[in-house]
């Protein structure tokens, strides 16, 4: 606490009455006082989060105003899933800088209800997604570019020597799938019957640990074929094909600031 109070430039006494009557106003204890430290509870952390959400808004803003009357410039701040779709949007991100070099990207990575939910936050002007996904909120680019499913397997699996996959190769394998309950409902279809008899190992929201629970034989990875650079790995395609769409969205009716908009007729009219 008198740590908090130097950088704050208040005394402590100062501080320690601010934070009491910050929990009286909000009626919530927000940290547990131990005799030598101090923890945040569960309200102090869910406040501690909005805070951090409102100083990152609060600068984006007076990011949009110090760099209006200037040249295309500022920073566009683009929420990402994982996808193939992200190689077509970085050589435009950089065609786009190419021509505005004062421009700069904020990317944040996450599954595409995190991106969703930032993008209703403020957090994110845009967002890279994939389908299937209720944009109902938001304006979209469809993008070219369309990612195929498939099974994620070591190289000693029984079936690493198909050329595609099919439902009943999976049906007694351990499985490592997604939690998104749209994607569930993509990949139920595509199993039919059968899905209700998986062996589900895991579920994950992002695809980076994939590959990692794969090779450690936890199961096979049920996924986009993201994962081609381990050489002890291979992806197999389903048989019949199942490809999934992407698209980039904002939210309908907002104003952006110049170099946002400019990004986005970039992208739709490709100046």
């Amino acid at each position: 606490m008198t740590r908090a109070a130097d950088i704050l430039h208040v005394t402590q006494p100062t501080l320690s009455r601010q934070i009491m009557q910050l929990e009286d106003e909000l009626g919530a204890k927000l940290f547990k006082r131990g005799k030598y430290r101090m923890q945040l509870t569960d309200d102090g952390l869910f406040l501690k989060r909005r805070a951090e959400e409102m100083l990152a808004l609060a600068e984006s803003t007076a990011n949009a105003f110090e760099n209006k009357d200037k040249d295309i410039s500022g920073e566009i701040t683009i929420g990402c899933t994982e996808t193939d779709s992200m190689i077509y949007l970085a050589k435009r991100m950089a065609e786009f800088r190419d021509d505005h070099p004062d421009v700069s990207y904020k990317i944040h990575t996450a599954n595409v209800d995190g991106i969703k939910e930032i993008m209703e936050k403020g957090l994110s002007e845009l967002g890279l997604i994939t389908e299937p996904v209720d944009t109902s909120r938001f304006e979209t680019l469809h993008l070219p570019i369309k990612d195929r499913w498939g099974a994620l397997v070591r190289m000693d699996s029984p079936i690493a020597g198909k050329t595609a996959v099919h439902a009943e190769d999976l049906t007694d394998q351990a499985l490592i799938l997604p939690i998104r309950s749209e994607v569930r409902y993509t990949l139920e279809g595509w199993f039919k019957k059968s899905f209700q008899q998986l062996n589900i190992a895991a579920r994950y929201n992002l695809g980076r640990n994939i590959a990692v629970m794969v090779e450690e034989r936890l199961g096979i990875g049920i996924c986009f074929n993201l994962f081609s650079s381990f050489e002890n790995l291979r992806f197999i395609p389903f048989d019949p094909p199942l490809e999934t769409g992407s698209a980039i969205c904002w939210k309908k009716d907002q104003i952006f600031s110049a170099a946002t908009g400019r990004f986005i007729d970039f992208l739709i009219n490709g100046q």
